[in-house]
């Protein structure tokens, strides 16, 4: 598309356009929009610098001639090179929390920071009831800030293996005014830990199977494999999960772990686990939940 042809004008025009090329082109939605002219809206309102929320106000608005060359390079690139659009406008969204995101960490999502909007209830009859909790694998940071926000009495732990990742979640934390209550950690799980004990784990692992792997769309491929990769079953991180967190848990405490899809998968891998499968608002049975006492003292 020539910027300068002068053919599209307006943000009706281009917002036609990037939805006719990312329709033509099959591109994968699953990174924050479901859909061509969600995705499209958002790209074309942030490269333009104007609100989210508020595009009808716009639409009859005329670019100028740098902004249309703005507008044609952010299409080009989810087009061609399949930049999923968090990379390309470096920012994601839980809920109403904004996060800084780049290609060193996995695009943040999770059914788990659905649960936390409600303080993780009935499960946790009061926030004050958490004084110490612990995000594994926390990637960008997002579900331990919003440990902080739904607990903040509590003393925040927020662990992931890749120093990249952390960095990341360094600035995230900063942002939000958190240093002095999140602490990061490079660990492989548990191993940089110590003996700490928490009322609350929440982890968001890879949980990806290899024929998962194999199939991913192109828009996943520009995310670290090590955030997405999880063997053959795609339970690799979740059995030395289950068998570790029993070492730091408090005696009442809980472990709430996500995997997708793959509730068919845990249940075979793990018959003898009486997994209580929680309710989300965008999906069931994506997320699990065990106490202290449910766990096994010797996990497969």
């Amino acid at each position: 598309m020539n910027a300068e042809s002068g053919v599209l004008l307006t943000v009706r025009d281009w917002l036609r356009y990037a939805v006719s090329r990312f329709n033509a082109h099959g591109l994968f939605f699953g990174h924050g929009t479901d859909n061509a002219f969600d995705e499209a809206a958002y790209l074309i309102l942030h490269t333009l610098h104007l609100p989210p929320d508020r595009l009808d106000p716009f639409l009859d608005a005329r670019l100028t001639a740098e902004e249309r060359r703005e507008v044609a390079e952010v299409i080009r690139l989810r087009v061609e090179e399949r930049i999923p659009a968090a990379y390309l406008t470096r920012e994601a969204w839980l809920g109403g929390f904004r996060f800084f995101v780049d290609e060193r960490t996995i695009i943040p999502r999770s059914y788990i920071a659905e649960l936390l909007a409600e303080g993780l209830a009935p499960w946790v009859a009061h926030p004050g009831d958490i004084h110490t909790a612990l995000d594994m694998c926390t990637g960008s940071g997002c579900l331990a800030i919003l440990l902080a926000h739904a607990f903040p009495d509590a003393r925040i732990d927020a662990v992931d293996i890749s120093p990249d990742a952390l960095e990341v979640a360094r600035r995230n934390v900063t942002d939000y005014g958190l240093d002095a209550y999140i602490n990061l950690h490079v660990s492989d799980l548990f191993s940089a830990l110590g003996q700490r004990r928490y009322d609350l784990i929440v982890c968001n692992p890879p949980y990806v199977t290899a024929a998962a792997m194999r199939e991913l769309p192109a828009e996943y491929r520009h995310e670290p494999t090590l955030a997405l990769a999880a063997g053959e079953d795609g339970l690799d991180l979740v059995r030395r999960l289950l068998r570790e967190a029993v070492d730091h848990l408090i005696d009442d405490g809980i472990l709430v772990v996500e995997v997708g899809h793959n509730r068919a998968l845990v249940d075979a891998a793990f018959p003898e686990l009486e997994l209580t499968w929680l309710t989300c608002p965008s999906g069931d049975d994506k997320v699990f939940l065990l106490r202290r006492s449910q766990l096994p003292f010797h996990c497969p």
